[in-house]
């Protein structure tokens, strides 16, 4: 009998793409999938290592399962993702069977069987510089709708509050070539959304191939009626790459650009490579030159040495933007990373709750006043599924703002003009027209 897997995703849009990954690799070794841990012989949690909320999730997730093992003994659990690249050593004292980083998973099936035949624990965390999984065309995304697609791997930015460099490798690039070939058999499946993913998806290159072009290329291909990409990093925007977003109709015009600090200094100390006035001039060029660009970012506040003053450095940016939202985070220490080991986490928890609710708050009316300005307009909407109410539907435009309408007979993947009557900070709502 075949056993029976089940994967438990954490973090980011490329552990998504990589439990899909997994699960083609295994699939091909002949293994079958189960919705339920109940039913798994193989639970395989993949993991984030980038806060530490994620790090204790999974640890108390870990404690959580290893209960199942008291009414199946045979059960096998593997933790695989950045965490154990990261932090092998602590989780190889959790009772965990299997461990491997992101470069191992065509390992995973020897692992599985050597636990089976051994009961021994099995550790696989050597990096590859090459290895991209080229040739493992993942299947199982949400079908007909997006489809993550990893256009690269890894990165050479080394921001001094990151672990991704550590537990990914430095970069390395997928042939066009064959991101093409894996595009035209996701639109053979009905897709015709597809996301690029990648640590910094503008430092593609490949033989001279830069990621404009690449998406350019993406743009020709039949059946593709949407395009987005995540996540750009500030310091290397090239103006083809704003150009090809500009003029290519199949393009969103929604970029995530992420700020991190509003300070320099405080930006100098992340080694982000920019700062608050270069940044500032990269968004009012991104605005001009490319009308109705839904912009979105990353804030962590506390970060090291952070004062009440460089905070609202970073207050003021946002106001200065506009973004039309923000992920906010309180800045944890990594383990390995330069910040850790280089600068005191001395910013108070009291100081980092009322910094992050300020943000939040002053964010939230900044969105609303920004979602305020689309009442009356249609958009396409790319319809994902039900929405919290059960007689509504929920979908995208192509700004990536979530746009909630009565449920009138539409399916996932069709894509339908909405009028929007109204808004929150977070939701666009209207009636199909």
């Amino acid at each position: 009998m075949n056993r029976r897997v089940y994967i438990e995703t954490y973090g980011c849009q490329m552990n998504e793409y990589d439990s899909q990954i997994v699960k083609t690799i295994l699939t091909d070794c002949k293994f079958d999938f189960t919705e339920t841990v109940e039913d798994a012989d193989v639970i395989l949690l993949n993991t984030c290592s980038v806060r530490e909320n994620a790090h204790q999730r999974v640890l108390r997730r870990i404690s959580m399962l290893q209960s199942l093992k008291k009414t199946n003994r045979g059960l096998i659990i593997g933790v695989i993702g950045c965490m154990p690249q990261n932090l092998g050593d602590d989780l190889a004292e959790n009772g965990i069977d299997i461990i491997a980083g992101p470069d191992s998973y065509r390992k995973l099936a020897t692992l599985i069987n050597n636990v089976i035949e051994t009961g021994k624990q099995e550790l696989a965390l050597s990096q590859s510089p090459h290895e991209t999984y080229s040739d493992v065309f993942p299947v199982d995304t949400q079908a007909g709708v997006n489809a993550w697609l990893a256009v690269m791997r890894g990165c050479n930015n080394y921001c001094s509050f990151c672990v991704v460099p550590y537990t990914r490798g430095r970069e390395r690039c997928r042939a066009p070539e064959n991101i093409i070939e894996e595009i035209r058999r996701l639109t053979n499946d009905g897709f015709q959304q597809v996301t690029l993913l990648g640590q910094n998806v503008n430092s593609y290159k490949y033989e001279g191939f830069t990621f404009a072009r690449l998406i350019d290329s993406v743009s020709r291909i039949e059946g593709i009626r949407r395009i987005r990409f995540t996540s750009p990093h500030p310091k290397d925007f090239p103006d083809d790459l704003l150009q090809v977003v500009a003029e290519n109709e199949k393009v969103c015009k929604h970029i995530h650009l992420p700020l991190q600090s509003g300070n320099s200094r405080i930006l100098k100390m992340m080694n982000r490579s920019y700062t608050n006035e270069s940044f500032l001039e990269l968004a009012c060029k991104m605005r001009q030159l490319i009308p109705g660009l839904v912009l979105t970012t990353d804030v962590i506040i506390g970060f090291p040495t952070e004062t009440e003053q460089e905070f609202q450095e970073t207050l003021d940016v946002l106001r200065k933007i506009e973004f039309d939202s923000a992920f906010m985070f309180k800045y944890s220490e990594r383990k390995g990373t330069t910040a850790a080991k280089k600068y005191p986490d001395d910013v108070s928890e009291e100081d980092k709750t009322s910094r992050i609710t300020r943000l939040v708050d002053m964010q939230r009316k900044i969105s609303y006043q920004r979602n305020q300005t689309l009442l009356g307009q249609t958009f396409e909407v790319l319809v994902e599924g039900k929405a919290k109410k059960p007689d509504q539907l929920m979908g995208r435009n192509d700004g990536n703002k979530i746009v909630v309408f009565p449920d009138s007979g539409q399916k996932p993947g069709d894509f339908i003009q909405v009028r929007i009557d109204e808004v929150t900070p977070n939701t666009l709502i209207g009636i199909a027209v």
